[in-house]
């Protein structure tokens, strides 16, 4: 979701690089499938972003000759929180403080570079090792430590910046 900024497109990709990891890797051994998809979703995530490239060109080249569509809106995920799963907290200020400090996180995320996204999320949120997160992002061990730490150091500043302390 964070890739691709539209919650859909995100289940989507998820879902097609699921179904190509079963097609394709069902005969390799589990411990290698983690990685397996990991490398086949950041593919679809280039895919789409190449598609949408396209598609991007010739709604432009539309534009430009008087066709607009006015049903499609620009939807930004990070704009809306999910819901908790257990329901709201007890205390209502409590819950707003931390829909605040998520949606802080959550564009704070946004607005990393690509790569260091990348790295960031595969490195603490899907808790893959250096070595996993190299494999998964096609680079060097030593690439993904500078992406990473270049993603912490600018989360840090930003959300420090928001007045949000660990």
């Amino acid at each position: 979701m964070f890739a691709v900024r539209d919650e859909d497109a995100a289940l989507d990709i998820v879902q097609d690089a699921m179904l190509k990891l079963t097609e394709n890797y069902a005969d390799k051994p589990a411990a290698e499938l983690p990685m397996l998809f990991q490398r086949i979703l950041q593919n679809a995530i280039h895919d789409h972003f190449r598609r949408q490239k396209v598609r991007s060109t010739w709604t432009t080249l539309l534009s430009a000759l008087g066709y607009r569509d006015d049903k499609d809106e620009e939807y930004d995920a990070l704009d809306t929180l999910q819901a908790a799963a257990g329901g709201e907290l007890a205390d209502p200020a409590a819950d707003a403080e931390q829909r605040q400090t998520m949606q802080a996180i959550e564009l704070a995320l946004a607005k990393l570079p690509a790569r260091q996204r990348e790295a960031f999320l595969l490195r603490y949120w899907e808790e893959l090792d250096v070595a996993e997160t190299a494999a998964a992002m096609g680079c060097s061990e030593g690439s993904v430590k500078t992406h990473c730490s270049r993603a912490v150091h600018a989360l840090a500043a930003m959300l420090k910046a928001k007045g949000i302390t660990p």
